[in-house]
């Protein structure tokens, strides 16, 4: 059993570790460009020598680094994979030495490099994270702590395979092509060629999943572990529990835009390395996603697609994944698939992609949120316009819901009601159908002539590598930067706001900012009495042996819970939209 920390958020004591450098000779003294390449380099060499544990990060730190986390609490032996993790800090290391030319930032974007050389799966892609103790360590990191995160299923298994979710695989892989294309390592060579390989390895074949991606890959037996569900008593009439299509992670999955990565990375290695045998697979993946919009009038896509007939039900029909992600259509992934399908008509130039269009805005309009349930649920507000999930068939919105104070005590289950949903996982999306239906006008209306033009830039068209983007930290990457002839332009940052920077990092050599979210400390598996009571059903954490990550100014309103200052501490997110700030700055692409 791990040992239980406690500290307070709201007294932490002074920055625990030391400075690592300080100024620069007369670059400290000289202009605010001179200044600000001095304070990139000290707050770079900071990160990578005091901060990073083998050049791998996590998300957030205390100052001490007595606790730090990832999506979870991490041990200090571990890094994450997801962005804003190992991969994001490692493009703005390397884009710290685009910038500057000074290999101290290229020293760190290597030791990065090689952290995610070690973390890469035998199979070829990455996991979520890695622990540098070992897999043994990992497993007991699983056995404790993920486990026992109520609301984070994907972490609750030891799956001892690779995940595209959450785009991990993808930056890894894209952040492995630039260390490559930038000295022509060979170990980082090995890397890409090992990440092309899982990319295509896990393509479906055949059928209508031909060219579509799983969640995870290779296969696991046993792949999921599905929570208690110790109370059938006080789910509502006709209301749905657990996983309905069973294991999720094998099914093609479009969730957190699963396809539009990974075709980006393999245009990247197009255009990076002049891989023309990875056309086909892009085709591929492109003819998926176009295939798999269901028919009218729900001409929308889901999280899920089963890969093969399941249960009664054929291929291609939509599936469910987690406990909280029923089977259903989704909003917000038919937007995300109708703005794909824009991009694959800019690169290919066939219509085909648009025709179908118009259905999937027409389904979009017939669902929207009624005023009635934005008003008696606050977080259906903010703008919110259309419920999460649809129903297929009745295209009535089904809403997530959940009982119980922890995961040995609760479970999560789907209905009509829309009140009452947690607050870690929107029930409502922002869905711009305006425009939606613009963005297609503007694309159909254009004349064959200039449709052709468009194409012949595509980076489809590439015959030999060439150079990609300067910059991948300062804003992602999109598939219009690499057609031919674009210049991917970076923010205009004025002198004003990069002193700002410059003194906000002062002589401590590092950023401080209030940590948004914060988790109880691992202390055995939760009590499996029931529970029945209401206060954590709409907060992002249970009672104190849910390990789930909560902001500590909004806890649950109930003992030993109280509201407390967000304690201040380093945030990989942070450091590198500062340093890309002062990127910008001191040499920006215009």
């Amino acid at each position: 059993m791990l040992k239980r920390r406690t500290f307070v958020l709201s007294s932490l004591g002074p920055l625990a570790l030391a400075a690592c450098g300080g100024s620069d000779g007369d670059d400290n003294g000289g202009s605010t460009a001179a200044q600000a390449r001095n304070a990139m380099k000290r707050a770079a060499v900071f990160m990578d020598q005091q901060v990073s544990y083998r050049g791998g990060y996590v998300w957030q730190y205390l100052p001490d680094l007595s606790v730090t986390w990832g999506e979870m609490e991490a041990k200090r032996t571990m890094c994450w994979i997801q962005p804003p993790g190992t991969p994001t800090c490692g493009h703005a290391m390397l884009d710290a030495y685009h910038a500057t030319g000074d290999e101290a930032f290229y020293a760190a974007a290597e030791r990065t490099a090689l952290a995610l050389v070690e973390a890469q799966h035998p199979a070829g892609g990455w996991n979520y994270i890695h622990d540098f103790a070992g897999e043994e360590s990992l497993k007991h990191w699983y056995e404790t702590i993920g486990i026992n995160g109520w609301r984070l299923e994907e972490f609750q298994h030891y799956y001892g395979n690779a995940t595209f979710d959450d785009a991990g695989t993808a930056v890894s892989s894209q952040f492995m092509l630039r260390m490559y294309l930038e000295k022509k390592d060979a170990r980082f060579k090995a890397a890409v060629d090992k990440a092309i390989g899982f990319v295509l390895a896990a393509q479906f074949s055949g059928g209508v999943a031909d060219g579509g991606w799983p969640q995870r890959f290779p296969a696991a037996a046993n792949a999921i572990t599905s929570m208690p569900r110790p109370n059938p008593q006080l789910l509502p009439a006709g209301a749905f529990q657990g996983m309905e299509d069973g294991d999720y992670t094998k099914q093609v999955t479009f969730n957190d835009d699963v396809a539009g990565e990974n075709i980006k990375f393999l245009l990247l290695c197009v255009k990076g390395l002049g891989r023309t045998d990875l056309v086909a697979p892009i085709h591929r993946a492109m003819e998926c996603l176009r295939r798999l919009q269901q028919p009218a009038p729900q001409a929308g896509w889901g999280l899920q697609h089963l890969a093969a007939d399941q249960g009664g039900r054929p291929a291609g029909a939509p599936a469910g994944a987690r406990s909280y992600e029923p089977r259903a259509l989704a909003t917000h992934t038919t937007q995300t698939n109708v703005q794909q399908l824009f991009n694959y008509f800019r690169i290919t130039g066939d219509r085909n992609y648009l025709a179908r269009v118009p259905e999937a805005l027409a389904w979009l309009e017939t669902c929207k949120l009624t005023a009635q349930q934005i008003a008696e649920n606050p977080l259906l507000g903010g703008g919110r316009t259309h419920p999460t999930f649809v129903a297929l068939g009745t295209n009535q919105a089904r809403f997530v819901h959940r009982y119980g104070s922890n995961i040995w005590n609760g479970a999560y289950y789907v209905d009509g009601d829309h009140r009452n949903t947690p607050s870690h996982y929107s029930a409502g999306r922002n869905v711009n159908i305006a425009a939606l239906q613009k963005t297609y006008d503007e694309l159909a209306g254009m004349s064959d002539a200039a449709v052709a033009e468009m194409a012949a830039r595509s980076p489809l068209k590439v015959t030999q590598a060439g150079e990609l983007p300067k910059y991948f930290s300062l804003r992602e990457v999109d598939f219009a930067d690499l057609m031919a002839g674009a210049v991917m332009t970076s923010p205009a940052v004025s002198e004003a706001d990069a002193q700002a920077l410059i003194d906000d990092l002062g002589t401590k050599d590092h950023w401080l900012t209030p940590l948004s979210q914060v988790t109880n400390a691992y202390r055995g598996n939760g009590p499996s009495a029931e529970y029945a009571g209401d206060a954590y059903r709409s907060k992002h954490v249970g009672d104190p042996y849910d390990t789930s990550p909560y902001d500590p100014q909004d806890p649950p309103l109930v003992a030993p819970y109280t509201k407390k200052d967000r304690p201040l501490g380093i945030s990989t997110s942070d450091f590198v939209g500062k340093l890309g700030k002062l990127i910008a700055y001191v040499a920006p692409v215009k």
